[in-house]
């Protein structure tokens, strides 16, 4: 088991979908998430690990890629899939290392969200630019003191 496994949302399947704060990166720009009315949705972290698995072949190795726990990343997969009518991975058992590949539909997913984000970020990107402009200077970052 790894740390991550004592992090809360790793045992709740409705806990956001971002990535664990150790794999998150310093994003820019916009994240969208497309909720459908009922309580689902689809995010970014949903599809990155769609992405990572498409990548790896195995949800272990995605995991482990992403510094979530395989419990997580296996939550996620699973409520992705139960999610939409087709499915989005399949899974071979028995099979060391490349134990997963997205289904067509897991890959139709991937490109509708990518769609999705690359036509907001069109429609919004004068506007971005303008609260961009607006920022005022970021204070500087304190070192992290080593613990002893």
């Amino acid at each position: 088991m790894t740390s991550n496994d004592t992090d809360p949302r790793a045992s709740d399947p409705h806990a956001s979908d971002d990535l664990p704060a150790k794999a998150a990166k310093r994003r820019d720009g916009l994240f969208i998430r497309v909720y459908f009315g009922d309580g689902r949705h689809l995010g970014p972290g949903m599809v990155d690990l769609l992405e990572t698995i498409r990548t790896e072949r195995s949800i272990l190795s995605a995991a482990r890629k992403m510094g979530m726990s395989y419990r997580r990343a296996w939550l996620l997969v699973d409520e992705i899939g139960r999610n939409f009518h087709a499915p989005v991975v399949v899974t071979h058992p028995g099979r060391r290392g490349h134990g997963t590949d997205l289904t067509p539909f897991g890959e139709r997913l991937i490109a509708l969200y990518r769609e999705i984000e690359d036509a907001s970020a069109t429609a919004s990107r004068s506007a971005v630019e303008e609260l961009r402009a607006a920022l005022a200077v970021a204070p500087a970052r304190e070192p992290e003191k080593a613990e002893g």
